[in-house]
């Protein structure tokens, strides 16, 4: 299952806080799928990738409270921790980059917080995906829910696409491919 986090509604359709979502549309955009379910409080779809069976889910609860559509998903499938990727963006990690993760923390991200306290484990992966600090002293919270700075928006929908390869790299041959893959990669280079 690959989660990607957000905020619904078309007020943080563009903010850097939903990254996650953004990058599950992408993927969908080039598998020619949309998320028409609405089951688990969230968008979501099961489909084909290669082969491998997959569930792209974007939960429609505010992002604090993601962990419970992602337990109401994994719960209903029978998926175990290890097979869950989480999408979602790092004020931590410079634009440009991005970090593939097994068993991490939630690093202060209340939708990774809420997932683990809501799956009772950290066992799961994630996709960091970097979007930096601010860079005008704008309180963290108004920075997040912010779109990207419009000299920033080219490198970020690259970041994006760099993201959803890292969720094909997850599916195809495991955490440790994509990690090896993409945490060396710096597309501000």
């Amino acid at each position: 299952m690959i989660v990607g986090l957000g905020n619904p509604g078309p007020g943080y359709e563009t903010s850097r806080h939903n990254a996650g979502f953004k990058v599950v549309d992408l993927w969908c955009k080039d598998l020619g799928l949309s998320l028409s379910s609405r089951r688990f409080r969230a968008k979501a779809i099961r489909a084909e990738f290669r082969g491998n069976s997959i569930i792209l889910l974007c939960p429609l609860t505010f992002m604090n409270l993601s962990g419970e559509s992602v337990r109401a998903c994994a719960g209903y499938y029978g998926l175990e921790t290890h097979r869950i990727l989480v999408v979602h963006d790092d004020l931590d990690i410079p634009l440009g980059r991005i970090k593939v993760v097994r068993d991490g923390g939630a690093g202060g991200h209340k939708g990774v917080s809420s997932i683990i306290r809501h799956l009772g484990s950290a066992g799961f992966c994630q996709v960091k995906v970097g979007i930096g600090r601010p860079r005008y002293g704008e309180a963290v919270e108004d920075y997040v829910l912010a779109p990207f700075y419009a000299d920033e928006r080219g490198l970020a929908e690259d970041v994006l696409r760099l993201a959803v390869n890292a969720c094909e790299l997850f599916v195809l041959e495991g955490v440790e491919s994509a990690m090896n893959r993409i945490n060396c990669q710096n597309l501000m280079n």
